[in-house]
């Protein structure tokens, strides 16, 4: 097993995994916000096994006055083949050593209301419900 920093040569493959979470995402629009979220440094993290992408963290680190300095987890996904076999474990367990070195606070991250077995897997490791997240959309 090998937990790395992904490039923009392999998009494709982290869609191939991506798109199990993102459902509505084409790979034109994928792409174009990868390019277009450059700019806030978000950084594409695998976990491999074989050279197999198994699951995909898109995380940057972000400070503001409610979290303080955090690592964003805007994306956590295991490939549905692999689900509960302690994958998405031993990457969130990277990324509290990657926000750690960063000296973050807090890893913080926003889930869609119906993914209960998402909340349940995050609740599990010992990340607390804060706060709603309410969103509208532009007209």
């Amino acid at each position: 097993m090998q937990i790395r920093e992904m490039t923009l040569k392999e998009l494709y493959t982290i869609y191939e995994v991506l798109k199990q979470l993102r459902v509505t995402l084409s790979y034109e629009e994928f792409e174009d916000l990868i390019y277009e979220m450059r700019h806030i440094e978000y950084k594409m993290i695998g976990l491999f096994e074989k050279d197999r992408l198994i699951t995909y963290a898109g995380v940057n680190i972000q400070t503001n006055l409610y979290h303080k300095r955090h690592l964003y987890i805007f994306d956590l996904v295991t490939d549905e083949k692999f689900r509960g076999q302690k994958y998405g474990t031993m990457m969130l367990e990277y990324l509290q050593d990657y926000a750690k070195t960063a000296a973050c606070e807090n890893m913080v991250l926003s889930s869609g209301m119906q993914r209960l077995e998402a909340h349940h897997f995050y609740e599990k490791h010992k990340f607390e419900k804060k706060s709603y997240l309410f969103v509208k959309t532009m007209p």
